[in-house]
């Protein structure tokens, strides 16, 4: 679901970032005003969480893969404007330090996942007032949303798909929607059932907290072992439709890949990258939380 810098024209990636620049601001202000300092923890502890679930990929047929994408469960849990900031946090820290999703193409990733993903996926939430259904359907309707929208920004990128791979590709996508939304409701149910009305009302502090932050800590340092190395489904378009020899790196980091380079061992370099990410997921999203609340209050 990372768009890569190369794969968007130049006119889709300006048009992109220049819409979700504004519209980030916006709800950063929204956030601002119904800021909750109770979630200032929260916040980071479930920004590690959908980082670190989105470095584990599983096998979802036809030789691709998928992953928790998370907008969701994070607009599920925080509210969609916090879950909008939450989410810009961490894309922008993968294509920073992790090379996973362009600079330029920043403002694709950040208006279809945190923007219209987040938003797409909090509605039915919303609307059937969190019930299973609801949560299965914000996923659902989360990451369908998202995918659709990357593949009509790379459509008018003059990218070529005959019929039958745009409807193969689509049907891809509807596979990982309908596992997004089992996963949001699965992760989303057992929050509840360690802390009954989590969902409701987050708080600072309590069981489910504990474990979100424990979770993302064993997927972070030894998720790799179980991740799938198969391509998700944007990179077996890409390899199809020729456009993956395209992408192209900005600027290198010595985390980039989810490896530490300055580590000899491979798997101990996947580690390492993975808490490293955790770490400063974590910081920022309390740091900018803080912010939230610093600026809300001098207002």
């Amino acid at each position: 679901m990372h768009i890569p810098d190369g794969y968007l024209s130049t006119r889709v990636w300006i048009a992109t970032d220049l819409l979700a620049v504004p519209a980030v601001a916006v709800l950063a202000r929204r956030a601002q005003a119904k800021f909750d300092h109770h979630r200032i923890p929260l916040m980071g502890v479930m920004g590690a969480f959908v980082f670190a679930a989105q470095m584990i990929n599983f096998p979802a047929g036809n030789g691709t893969s998928s992953h928790l994408v998370g907008a969701a469960l994070l607009g599920c849990l925080l509210g969609p404007a916090a879950a909008a900031i939450v989410m810009t946090a961490i894309l922008a820290t993968q294509a920073l330090l992790f090379q996973d999703g362009g600079l330029l193409a920043l403002g694709a990733n950040v208006f279809n996942m945190a923007i219209v993903g987040v938003f797409a996926g909090y509605l039915p939430f919303a609307a059937l007032r969190g019930s299973r259904a609801g949560l299965f359907l914000a996923g659902f309707c989360s990451l369908l949303s998202a995918a659709v929208l990357a593949l009509s920004e790379l459509l008018i990128s003059g990218v070529s798909m005959p019929p039958t791979m745009l409807s193969i590709s689509f049907a891809w996508f509807l596979v990982s929607a309908v596992i997004e939304g089992a996963l949001t409701m699965a992760v989303a149910v057992a929050l509840e059932r360690i802390q009954p009305g989590c969902l409701r009302k987050p708080t600072t502090g309590g069981r489910a907290w504990v474990f979100a932050g424990g979770a993302a800590a064993l997927l972070g340092s030894a998720g790799w072992m179980i991740a799938s190395d198969r391509p998700d489904g944007l990179q077996s378009l890409a390899l199809k439709t020729g456009i993956s020899g395209n992408a192209t790196s900005i600027i290198t980091s010595p985390l980039g890949a989810y490896q530490a380079s300055f580590v000899s061992n491979p798997w101990l370099a996947k580690s390492v990258a993975g808490v490293a990410g955790l770490v400063v997921i974590y910081v920022v999203c309390v740091a900018l939380s803080r912010g939230l609340r610093a600026t809300g209050e001098g207002a």
